[in-house]
């Protein structure tokens, strides 16, 4: 199945002018260290860098060696060192270590350090206590974060949900866009962090210079991640984000192993550019070997062309197009290699059944078979990340852990640190003042199944059914918010993957993602009203703003999607799937591309 867009979707704005503006900034800043020097790279920056600034572009601006930071002495020779790191206590205090041990020895260095997207007072504080505040300098490169991806501008990796301090980097990235691409006519928001990196924003464009010029982007759509924590926690089913999962794509590049390659590792770059990727990475898997055979059969008559062809033809041919008949070959090939390893590690993980789980959980059947399953799975000590993102899922849809059993069974609460150590008792503890895994009170029932079994009997055998199972539970938000937005569609109804008629596709037709239905729904109805129900249920703090501006007619339909604490491959497939349907063009804007274990990751280290 492959996706035609619209006839009337707009086209995007020249997105390379941020990578240039990156670039120049950071050519800058390393000129604020005059001469040759050394340049220490945090490992997690190494990705971002090479998509602004190559080995030769460094070296231009007399970048000597390029070191990756290793919390070790420094072999470098150079009298000169830049280093370009997160805002971190623990690199800081690294390079103390380094210009107190050039001290002891008598050595005069310069130091440069560039904080990137910006610096903490307390990592000044930590320079000023080690005495050596006044020995180096300190710069900021806030316009690093900023990376384009195709329709996707990714902030580089930035701690997710829970964490306010990068508010202001959010606003920044705002401004940003908002100078080189705005004015915006429409922002729509929900969530507490939407609305406080909205006040930043708008802080720092009325504090800069007003021009009037005509808009090339009309809406901008901010969401909090703690809005949405279901999708983030399902399964991804379409290629890229399985792609993400098994080999994790940095900065749009990915590093295929010797499983996939035979010989050895092999970078290769995911974008629009690569025609094999852009035909399916936002196909369900299902779909991919289908349309992967289907490329090398066209593949295989362009080559046959060749037959019968006259010298004059025949010099056209290996001048214009085999070339590209080799690169689009290299590629298939690549491609049908990860996708036959996806398909071993998903089937040696009984990756079907643990799917199946997860629909019974999003739709609410079956709880009692998910829980069985996921006990099973946490007394087997299978991945420990699978089982926390499963609890904390069975938590959020059932609005509790759902322990209450009509048998005695291991509590799911105490079984899984039994299972998996004492160790990580902290670790549920953490998740639990997280939200992401809550008790259901003794005396509260186990399912919605119960509550619909006593809605078909009488008074008294409902009576007795719940006495058996305690009070009927209190009905949670994401049942109510699923009933209201329709986000499970109808299970009798048959589902083609293959021609998917809405977002649900992209969990096999089972689930539509709550934060892009939301993008949907505000869109359709040009604001909140007709909502508040569905904005009650998702505690507020949902804004909108109109603002006069002049856009072009095509802009007005260009809409950038704002997710605060990181979104998935998923969604960014879910809202493509929208904007072809509808004629929008959507830019997604986030903190970090995400799955469901770096999400707990995040969040555990966020409150840790």
């Amino acid at each position: 199945m492959a996706h035609s867009a619209r006839r009337d979707c707009p086209e995007l704005p020249d997105f390379s002018l941020l990578k240039r503006l990156a670039r120049d900034r950071l050519i800058y800043l390393l000129e604020q260290l005059p001469g040759k020097k050394d340049l220490f790279i945090e490992a997690d920056l190494m990705s971002s860098l090479d998509r602004i600034a190559n080995v030769s572009t460094l070296k231009q601006h007399e970048v000597d060696k390029l070191y990756k930071v290793e919390y070790r002495p420094v072999v470098s020779t150079s009298d000169q060192l830049c280093f370009l790191i997160r805002p971190r206590i623990q690199t800081v205090k690294w390079i103390c270590d380094v210009a107190n041990a050039d001290k002891a020895v008598g050595r005069l260095r310069k130091y440069h350090i560039i904080f990137t997207p910006q610096k903490f007072f307390a990592c000044e504080a930590v320079l000023e206590e080690q005495g050596i505040f006044g020995v180096l300098n300190c710069d900021f490169f806030a316009r690093f974060n900023h990376l384009y991806l195709t329709s996707t501008i990714r902030l580089s990796p930035l701690p997710q949900a829970g964490d306010q301090r990068w508010v202001r980097t959010a606003g920044s990235a705002l401004h940003l866009l908002h100078t080189l691409y705005g004015p915006f006519s429409k922002v729509y928001g929900i969530g507490r962090f939407s609305k406080m990196a909205y006040e930043s924003w708008r802080e720092q464009v009325e504090e800069g210079e007003q021009r009037a010029r005509q808009a090339e982007i009309g809406t901008v759509f901010l969401i909090d991640r703690d809005v949405d924590y279901v999708t983030p926690l399902c399964s991804q089913v379409v290629y890229e984000g399985l792609v993400d999962d098994i080999f994790r794509i940095k900065c749009g590049c990915v590093e295929f192993g010797t499983e996939v390659t035979s010989d050895k590792s092999l970078k290769v770059m995911l974008n629009s550019q690569d025609k094999v990727f852009n035909e399916i990475r936002n196909e369900h898997f299902s779909n991919v070997f289908g349309l992967l055979s289907q490329k090398a059969r066209n593949l295989q008559t362009a080559y046959d062309k060749r037959r019968g062809m006259d010298i004059k033809q025949m010099k056209t041919f290996v001048s214009d197009e085999l070339k590209g008949l080799k690169q689009e070959h290299r590629l298939l090939s690549l491609h049908i290699s990860a996708s036959e390893s996806i398909m071993k590690k998903k089937t040696q993980q009984d990756f079907q059944e643990l799917l199946k789980t997860e629909h019974s959980l999003l739709e609410g059947f079956e709880i009692r078979e998910s829980i069985c399953f996921l006990e099973e799975h946490i007394i087997r000590q299978v991945n420990m990340m699978e089982s926390l993102r499963l609890l904390c899922l069975l938590s959020i849809t059932e609005n509790g852990e759902s322990i209450m059993k009509p048998r005695p069974r291991p509590h799911l609460k105490v079984s899984s640190p039994q299972s998996y150590g004492a160790e990580h008792l902290l670790t549920f503890s953490n998740l639990r003042q997280l939200g992401l895994l809550v008790e259901q009170p003794a005396g509260e029932t186990l399912t919605v199944m119960e509550s619909r079994v006593g809605k078909l009997v009488n008074d008294k055998t409902a009576g007795k059914l719940t006495g058996a199972f305690s009070s009927l539970a209190k009905k949670s938000n994401f049942r109510a918010l699923s009933r209201k937005l329709n986000l499970v569609p109808k299970s009798d109804e048959e589902y083609d993957l293959r021609v998917p008629r809405d977002m649900a596709y992209i969990f096999s037709g089972a689930y539509v993602p709550l934060s892009c239905k939301l993008v949907e729904q505000v869109l359709e109805r040009d604001g909140w009203t007709g909502l508040e129900e569905v904005t009650k249920l998702l505690n507020g703090q949902e804004f909108a703003v109109t603002a006069d501006s002049s856009t072009k007619s095509d802009a007005q339909r260009i809409v950038i999607v704002v997710f605060l604490g990181g979104c998935t491959f998923s969604e960014i497939s879910a809202l493509r799937f929208l904007g072809r349907e509808k004629g929008y063009k959507f830019i997604v804007v986030t903190t970090a591309i995400t799955n469901s274990s770096r999400l707990i990751e995040s969040l555990l280290g966020n409150i840790a």
